[in-house]
């Protein structure tokens, strides 16, 4: 990458915004048997936390309440969720919403299985009875980092100037897409005999949700999976093989590499590969943002709020991508975007024939 694409003000440490899952350990969740995470972020002022979590194999998480929104994609193993009388099965792929006030009644390992996660808000764990057992919360998450020495990304432009230190240094442990090709995850052309056995409408096996490529930008491919009309909020996967035009995060976004090296500000010239997750907080710029190698880089995308793009610092804006437009971009497209089932939801969600 050039000088001019790596924007080194913003991180001179490389250590701000982003951090990589495969060198983190696992560490245990208190009150949930089985369950163990890596962290990645935590908010003290909004309570949205994400992190990877692994389930082993025959463990189950408690009957839980979501008191905010939360969204997921299936990174390995095989896992049965229960909700409102029906089952899924979930294989690697499969990305889900969970919207606030919702009941899990179980979230079932049938192997071992690891999940990305991004919580709005904290999860009540229930007792058999239906009472209070414990809550995860961010301020939960923070404490648990700490205590393993893990630097969680910033949440902020001027906390990433301020952070201090080096990532975790202990021993890791990788996560399973670390060694194989994990675009397969996504990928139609995937073996359709992975498909999971969706029968809950906010779960979607993303191999059967289609790209969506505009004319003009055949070398970037969208899968469109959620977009709330209420926050703004839209859930992607994304296949970026050109070079993103200058932009500006005028809302936060997150992002996880499943496939391919991408090559970002002051990163390392081979760029990042499969676990890395970052974090660019509202007001985040890049002059530029690449693949650095012939695969196909593929990864999944949470964007909390505009982006704005222009043709370098001090033009004009060219365009800003929100909620409306990636909704008129699927209109426009054939893309199906369905409302979800619950009335005080107002996302809209992919779509993709039900698996028997």
């Amino acid at each position: 990458m050039s000088e001019a694409a790596a924007n080194p003000e913003y991180n001179p440490s490389g250590v701000g915004d982003c951090i990589d899952t495969n060198k983190l350990p696992w560490i245990p969740i208190p009150n949930a048997p089985g369950m163990s995470i890596k962290p990645a972020r935590a908010s003290g002022e909004s309570g949205i936390f994400s992190l990877i979590f692994k389930l082993d194999a025959g463990s189950s998480l408690p009957a839980s309440v979501y008191l905010g929104g939360m969204d997921m994609l299936i990174l390995s193993g095989k896992a049965e969720y229960e909700q409102e009388g029906s089952k899924s099965i979930l294989n690697p792929g499969t990305w889900g919403f969970v919207c606030a006030n919702s009941r899990v009644n179980s979230f079932l390992a049938i192997e071992e299985t690891e999940v990305l996660a991004n919580f709005y808000s904290g999860v009540a764990f229930l007792k058999e009875d239906g009472s209070l057992d414990s809550l995860l919360t961010a301020l939960d998450v923070m404490q648990m980092a700490k205590d393993n020495k893990i630097i969680l990304v910033p949440n902020s432009l001027e906390a990433c100037m301020e952070i201090e230190g080096e990532q975790y240094n202990g021993n890791g442990a990788p996560l399973a897409i670390a060694s194989g090709n994990a675009g397969k995850l996504v990928n139609d052309d995937a073996d359709i005999t992975k498909h999971s056995e969706v029968t809950h409408p906010h779960f979607v096996d993303t191999k059967q949700v289609p790209w969506l490529v505009l004319p003009g930008m055949e070398d970037v491919g969208l899968k469109i999976l959620r977009v709330s009309q209420e926050t703004g909020y839209v859930s992607l996967i994304v296949r970026h093989n050109g070079v993103a035009d200058p932009h500006t995060h005028v809302g936060a976004s997150d992002f996880l590499v499943l496939q391919g090296q991408l090559g970002v500000r002051a990163g390392p010239p081979e760029g990042y590969g499969p676990g890395i997750w970052f974090y660019e907080p509202a007001g985040a710029r890049h002059d530029a943002t690449q693949r650095v190698t012939d695969e196909d880089l593929i990864y999944t995308a949470n964007l909390y709020g505009p982006v704005m793009f222009d043709s370098g610092p001090g033009t004009q804006i060219e365009s800003l991508l929100s909620w409306v437009e990636y909704k008129g971009m699927a209109e426009a497209n054939g893309i199906k975007l369905v409302p979800s089932t619950r009335p005080d939801d107002s996302s809209l969600l992919a779509w993709a024939p039900l698996s028997s």
